[in-house]
Order: structure tokens, then sequence, then C-alpha cells
């Protein structure tokens, strides 16, 4: 990882927000053959918010990144660029146009990326090359997604584990270098273990063309795949980011993982020797919200004053696509 004109990178401001409503698994239970036993045990999972309108991606984003600006200390007129990490925009021709309207950040370029679950570390990385090459001196990355709208409430395998939220980053120009190494995968020989595929029906225009009309399946998953690839692969992944960064495992300060089943993370971290001290969670009361899952964690760990300035963080983000990747850095300037 060459770095071309020594400008270095650094996450100066976090940000957050969740919807308003709250559903337990006791209301779960009314709606599919479940139990709040059944849900924990294997997921962790005691609750998850739900964004009901007026909520939606813009609004969510648009209030983690008001925080992480402020926490940052600069303007939104000072941002250079807004990544979007998202599986779940309001508009399917992308969102960051209008986070950056609501932000009022007049210069920056937006777009959104979408790496599903793995978004948030994608898009640390991106961010970074832009910075590193001296492109963009400030970037607000966002992790956003309300996963709620595409989730069948009679399928119990799945609508027990997602829920909605977002969480922002600025990443800034700096003269040391806070990302420390990383490392993204993808294999789309497994894409089919969980999916949010179209499916459209078809009208007549003309006797000989049907053209399809757009519409998408609610998420489909196998979770005993997904799980089985997740404790195989993160571990491996960070090891990779960790020798990249000339660490030992010994030397990170904190585990934040993709918030996506407490399983997964007891796994992962137990097969790195993380003691349970030094591991960020709380899935217990998120769920699953996919690419906001780790900066909600990140800012809820430093707004609690667990995480410092200079602590070294390992991060892996995994999910769809398949998708992972892990990155290691330390937090501040």
């Amino acid at each position: 990882m060459q770095n071309f004109l020594n400008n270095g990178i650094a996450i100066t401001g976090s940000g957050s927000a969740v919807p308003a409503t709250s559903l337990d698994n006791q209301l779960l239970t009314e709606l599919v053959e479940t139990s709040d036993e059944w849900i924990t045990s294997r997921t962790g999972i005691s609750q998850r918010q739900l964004a009901l309108p007026p909520e939606s991606l813009t609004t969510l984003a648009t209030d983690a990144s008001k925080q992480a600006l402020a926490a940052a200390g600069i303007k939104a007129e000072d941002i250079d660029l807004i990544l979007l990490a998202t599986s779940t925009p309001d508009d399917l021709f992308g969102n960051a146009c209008r986070i950056q309207a609501e932000l009022g950040a007049i210069k920056a370029v937006a777009f959104d990326l979408t790496a599903a679950c793995s978004g948030f570390v994608f898009g640390l990385v991106t961010a970074a090359q832009y910075i590193r090459t001296g492109v963009y001196q400030n970037v607000l990355l966002i992790g956003g997604d309300i996963l709620s709208r595409w989730v069948d409430w009679q399928d119990r395998r799945t609508c027990v584990l997602f829920g909605d939220g977002a969480g922002a980053v600025v990443i800034q120009a700096n003269e040391s270098d806070r990302l420390l190494g990383f490392s993204l995968k993808s294999d789309g020989t497994q894409n089919h273990y969980l999916n949010l595929n179209y499916e459209g029906t078809t009208k007549q225009i003309t006797p000989n063309i049907n053209v399809p009309i757009g519409a998408y399946h609610p998420i489909t998953m196998n979770g005993k795949e997904v799980y089985r690839f997740a404790v195989q692969k993160v571990p491996e992944v960070i090891d990779k980011a960790l020798f990249e960064a000339h660490l030992s495992v010994d030397k990170i300060d904190w585990l934040i993982l993709h918030q996506a089943n407490q399983r997964i993370i007891n796994s992962v971290a137990e097969r790195l020797n993380i003691p349970d001290h030094k591991v960020i969670s709380n899935v217990a009361h998120y769920g699953n919200t996919s690419a906001a899952s780790i900066p909600l964690a990140l800012d809820e760990a430093v707004r609690q004053g667990k995480i410092k300035p200079n602590d070294i963080i390992a991060t892996s983000g995994f999910g769809a696509g398949l998708t992972w990747g892990a990155a290691i850095f330390q937090w501040g300037r």
C-alpha cells in the first residue's frame, strides 16, 4: 500500500442515528412462531429499531452526519466527498446527493457505494485512497440501511435479525496515517446464500413485447452457510490486515465486527484470542443494521468514553455478495 504523496488519513469524528420505534422479541412472537429465548440464544438480539414514515434513510443519515461533523469540528461546506454505503436507498438512483443537499455540503461530490454489510469497511478503504492520492482532504463516510423495508415478516429465519439505522464518520487528511492496514475480499460463487433479488412482473406493451415491471423479493438467507462463511473468513481477513499493519493481535485495543449475530462475534473473537473486554457489541439493541452496524457501534463506544484517542481498532464487515473485509485503524488524529 504505497502512499504516493505522503498523505495520511485520520478518522476525526463520528455520529449515529436510529429510528424512534422499537420492536422487541416479545412483540415478534405475535407475528411469527418464535420466542424470546429462541431468538436471543441463536442471535443475541433482544430488540431492533424500525424506521416509520416520515423517517427515511435520508433523515437518519443526515442526523448521523451532522453529529460526525460536529465531533470533527468542521462544517458541511468543508466536505469534499460524501460516500454513502447502503443497499437500501430511498431512491434506486442513489441517496448520497439528497444527503449532500440536506447538509448543505455545497462543494462535495456525492455517490452511493454498495457492498451490503461490508459497505462501511469498503467505504473506509475507498475514502482513504482519495485522500492518500491528494485528490480530497475531507470525506464524510456514511453507513446506513433500512432493511425493515425488505423483510418478510412471516419468515422467522430473517425477520428476527434485521433493524434500521445510520452511522457516519469524518475522515481527513493527516500527517500520520491512522489507517494501518486493510484487506478486502469478494466471492460471487457464494452469492446465492444471501439475497435481495429483483423479481419483476410483466406488462404487455405490444402484442409481441412483454416488459418487466420492477419489484424485489424480500431478503432470503441460508443462515447456516453465512455463519460458516463468517466464522472462517473473518478471522483470516483480520489476520491479513494485521499483517499489513505490522501488528500482532495483542496490540488491538478494540474489536468492532459487523453486528450480525452475537455467536459470530464471539466465535471470531475466540479464534483470534481477543478477550471479551476488548469486544464491542450492541447487536442486542439494534439487530443487524447492515452497513450501519460498525459506525453505529463505533460512535456509541466513543461517546461512552470506551474508545479513546490513539486506541487501535480492528474492524471487519461481512455479508451479501459475498463480500468481506477488515481494516485496522487508530482513532483520532
